[in-house]
């Protein structure tokens, strides 16, 4: 290991390693697109490699280097400290278990070798962004994962790319943001560096660099305002798309600029206004989402909303400006992509099986498929928050933080919590529980592959894992990264927020039942709050898209062409007609006027001389 971090931290190998070397292995990994084996074996260890230089850099003390790029003084700067070491490591793992699902699942398509093609492309790019210590440069890395978007979500869809146009627009949105953000960043810092920039007041201009840079960040994790391309992505884009970017990667590189923008850009103190702003849009983040997937009765676009959903218990966090909201916040985004990544995986395995995942389509599948049901129990549970599994755990920790800052931000979440609950009580209920059924034409069906099944059970025991032994991530991983020393680790310290949760998770259980009897069926357990007093107009117009930030984009693209086509319009009217008319009408009367007459010339002469002479006094 020793060797390697010297290897690394000696001239350009950083950025061989790192970058240059993911990005070759796509090209290699698209040319052997026609061979399963030898794309499995060059997947598999190329992902290994890049996880043991994380980790070999993640042991390191840490260093800088810059190289010269280009004749006008441009300058390459990366940085390795210990929190950018951090989610290099988090980042290798997560990719080598998606990786690994990713080519299992897309064996027999076509199409996996450029969809692994993307994936090594946009791992390179991440790596760039999270190693970057300048922020023009980290920008860059940032827009070559919008590229990488765009193209998987292309894969297959070409003659109907309206997922890929969205996700384009949103994130592109997203992304403009986050450059004005930088530049008056730059500006009011006076220098490019993270680590030569003092944390900056926000306010005036200030405040308007936080906040783009701040959403900018949100938005490549897939929180609101930008985040309706998720659930049609998962209508169109293949599975372990939805389990490496919704699911996990965009997650961990969105979340941890968010922790760099509050922790070493700017000064967010607890109890401002902007603290105040980002919890708001953290707790909208929650209830929106989460209300959204209660209605789902597709099984990607129910988690689709969820991942939307769990970004705001993140921003929530680290919106506090509390040592104990960041960590929770860190946590939790660390949870999220362990279990999310891992029902997504399920949902796969089930698509793989059935060919769908709309839940009105099979049921009963725990009889046939016992270690895609048991990973998705523990998933499921720990997503919930019920203790001892980790998402109960990180849960608790941002909901000390909420009630700490403002009682009203503690209740959102809360009520995120029910409905999470309800959805996946449903969701299970629905999916594994009861008699087999089958889509119609399919007799049989067997449990996953071993190649499907080893990342999903390797997520599955982490959910139980890092919940029964938290102090490692919380106290050794985020604390010490972050430096704080203050413990929150163990069992929560208010048994009173205890006590609460565990009374929600009552509740929920509760209302599935009065459901389930009220409708005879645990797919429409919910439904009652779809149809309660007051919610169905809102549902409603939300599933016609009144809410969507994308379709306000397009009805202003839509205005402003109509205004462009007016202009158009009255200028060609204007040279086609009016001019013509005034051009002929003229004419008309100077032919009129030449009669022959002497006088008329002369006094016509006379009257040019002297309009001419009036020009030449007012010029000088």
């Amino acid at each position: 290991m020793n060797l390697l971090i010297a290897l690394l931290s000696e001239g350009a190998n950083l950025l061989w390693f790192m970058i240059v070397l993911p990005a070759v292995v796509g090209i290699l990994v698209w040319i052997f697109r026609e061979y399963h084996l030898p794309r499995l074996l060059l997947v598999v260890s190329s992902a290994m490699i890049n996880l043991v230089c994380a980790l070999s850099l993640d042991q390191a003390e840490g260093f800088a280097r810059s190289f010269s790029f280009g004749p006008c003084g441009l300058e390459l700067a990366f940085r390795i400290y210990e929190f950018s070491a951090l989610f290099l490591t988090l980042t290798a793992a997560a990719f080598l278990l998606v990786s690994l699902y990713s080519v299992v699942f897309l064996q027999d398509q076509k199409s996996a070798g450029l969809f692994m093609f993307y994936m090594f492309i946009s791992l390179a790019m991440i790596n760039g962004a999270l190693l970057s210590d300048n922020l023009g440069v980290m920008l860059f890395f940032w827009e070559g994962i919008l590229c990488t978007l765009f193209g998987m979500l292309l894969i297959n869809n070409l003659h109907q790319p309206k997922t890929a146009v969205r996700a384009l627009v949103l994130s592109g949105t997203a992304d403009l943001l986050l450059m004005l953000g930088i530049i008056i960043t730059v500006v009011q810092a006076g220098t490019p560096k993270f680590s030569e920039i003092q944390r900056l007041p926000i306010t005036g201009v200030s405040a308007v660099g936080f906040l783009c840079m701040l959403l900018g960040a949100v938005g490549k994790a897939g929180g609101m305002p930008f985040h309706s391309w998720i659930p049609s992505a998962a209508e169109d884009a293949p599975t372990p798309f939805m389990v490496a970017f919704p699911g996990a990667l965009e997650k961990l590189l969105g979340i941890y600029l968010s922790v760099r923008i509050v922790t070493d850009l700017y000064d967010l103190q607890p109890g401002s206004g902007m603290s105040t702003a980002v919890m708001l849009l953290g707790t909208l983040t929650i209830i929106g989402g989460v209300a959204m997937a209660l209605i789902q009765k597709d099984m990607k676009r129910l988690l689709s909303y969820h991942a939307i959903s769990q970004v705001g218990y993140m921003v929530l966090g680290i919106g506090t400006a509390l040592p104990v909201g960041i960590l929770g916040g860190l946590f939790h985004m660390l949870n999220n992509a362990i279990y999310k990544s891992c029902l997504y995986m399920t949902a796969g395995s089930i698509e793989k099986q059935t060919g769908t995942t709309d839940l009105r389509e099979f049921g009963g599948l725990a009889k046939r498929m016992p270690l895609t049901t048991a990973c998705f129990t523990l998933c499921a549970l720990a997503i919930a928050g019920v203790p001892p599994f980790n998402g109960f755990f990180s849960k608790e920790l941002v909901f000390d933080a909420a009630l700490e800052s403002n009682t009203l931000f503690y209740l959102g979440a809360l009520l995120g919590a029910f409905m999470t609950a309800v959805s996946f009580l449903k969701m299970g209920r629905v999916a594994f529980a009861g008699e087999l059924k089958l889509p119609m034409g399919k007799k049989t069906i067997r449990e996953t592959s071993f190649g499907l099944l080893l990342p999903m059970g390797v997520l599955a025991i982490l959910c139980l894992v890092l919940g029964v032994v938290n102090t490692w991530p919380l106290d050794q991983l985020f604390g010490s990264a972050l430096g704080i020393t203050e413990v929150y680790s163990g069992w929560p310290h208010s048994t009173m927020l205890v006590v609460v949760s565990l009374a929600v998770l009552a509740l929920a259980l509760v209302d599935h039942i009065y459901g389930c009897k009220k409708t005879g069926s645990a797919l429409q357990a919910a439904d009652h709050i779809y149809y309660a007093a007051g919610l169905k107009r809102i549902y409603q117009a939300a599933e016609q898209g009144w809410f969507d930030p994308y379709r306000w984009l397009v009805s202003l693209a839509g205005v402003f062409s109509d205004f462009c086509v007016l202009i158009e319009r009255q200028v060609s009217w204007f040279y086609d007609t009016a001019a013509v008319k005034v051009l002929l009408g003229t004419g008309d009367r100077l032919q009129q006027a030449n009669d022959g007459s002497l006088s008329r010339y002369l006094g016509a002469a006379l009257l040019g001389a002297a309009g001419v002479a009036v020009i030449f006094i007012v010029m000088l």
